[in-house]
Formats: structure tokens, sequence, C-alpha cells
């Protein structure tokens, strides 16, 4: 008795695959895969509503980025920025959320086009829930304390992992001037 893992991207091409090798051997389809190698894992992804999402905002066919926001950016509302459509703006900040299950890196983005350039970029990425014998409580936080040339008050976040897992963030501007 052998065993064989099929994977693809595409289920007609898995299907008819399956079809060849039923026809050349004798075989049964056990199913999904929830073990292989004696480990157990778990991968969440949200790839169909990202590609929702892009084509809903017309950005399917977006140049990629591999991070969602811009590096050392000086964030300001003063100035003359371009106005965008108001209704198509609460309407994609309305849509990601929705994405943070398997994302939680984008839960607070700053840019929009950018965060959808990111989605568009990072299609494939999710979250992998892996077996771990010895479960470690592990906590991280960062500030900022100039990032909004605007308000000039530091920026405070966390996240804490069990494991490979994600069990809480957050970040918040502070109410004072530090």
């Amino acid at each position: 008795m052998d065993d064989l893992l099929i994977i693809g991207n595409g289920n007609e091409l898995l299907a008819e695959f399956k079809k060849w090798m039923q026809n050349m051997f004798e075989m049964s389809n056990l199913g999904k895969m929830t073990y292989f190698l004696s480990m157990k894992t778990i991968f969440i992804s949200q790839k169909a509503f990202a590609l929702k999402i892009l084509s809903k905002f017309c950005m399917k066919n977006c140049k990629p980025a591999s991070t969602h926001v811009a590096q050392r950016e000086k964030l300001t509302s003063k100035g003359d920025f371009e106005r965008v459509n108001e209704k198509g703006y609460r309407s994609l900040v309305g849509c990601l959320p929705y994405s943070t299950t398997s994302r939680p890196n984008i839960m607070f983005f700053v840019s929009n086009k950018k965060v959808l350039r990111y989605v568009k970029g990072t299609l494939s990425h999710g979250v992998k829930f892996i077996k771990i014998e010895n479960l470690k409580l592990v906590g991280y936080s960062n500030s900022d304390w100039d990032r909004s040339i605007d308000y000039m008050k530091s920026t405070f976040g966390y996240f804490f992992t069990l494991g490979s897992i994600v069990l809480c963030w957050s970040s918040k501007k502070q109410y004072t001037i530090a």
C-alpha cells in the first residue's frame, strides 16, 4: 500500500488527474488531507475573497506590493491631496476587516490602495496552525512617537501568541503627547 498526496490550484484539473489515476491503478480517495507525514496541519486562507475585493475596487491588475505600509513615512492630513470617492472608500474600509481572520497583519492599514497592492502580492498568504507540544505564551509590543505630523502623539501596539496562534492584538494612538 502506498499513499499519494495530490495538490493543485484547480479543482477540474485535480478531478481529471484523479480519474486518470483511478483508470490506471486500483485506488481509493480518502478525501481532504488532515495528516501528512504524521503531522496535523490546518491552513486558513481567503484567496477567493481577496480576489473578489481586488475586482470590486478595480485593483485586480494592480502592481503587487511586498509590504502594506510605506516604511518611515510621515503621515499628515494637511496638504493638497486628491479627494477620493467617499462611498468607495467607506465600502473598502468595510470589506477589509473580514480579511483579517486569515490576515491579522492588515488590521491597521493606512493607505487603502497600498493595502490592496499588498493583498495582490500576497494572495497565497494565510494563517497556518500546527501542533506544538509545549505551548508558550509570548508578547510583543512597540511604539512610535512621531509617525503623524498632525498630532505628534505616540502610537502603541501589541500582540500575543500562544504557540503559533496570534491570540490578541491592538494598536492605539495615545491620548497625550509623549
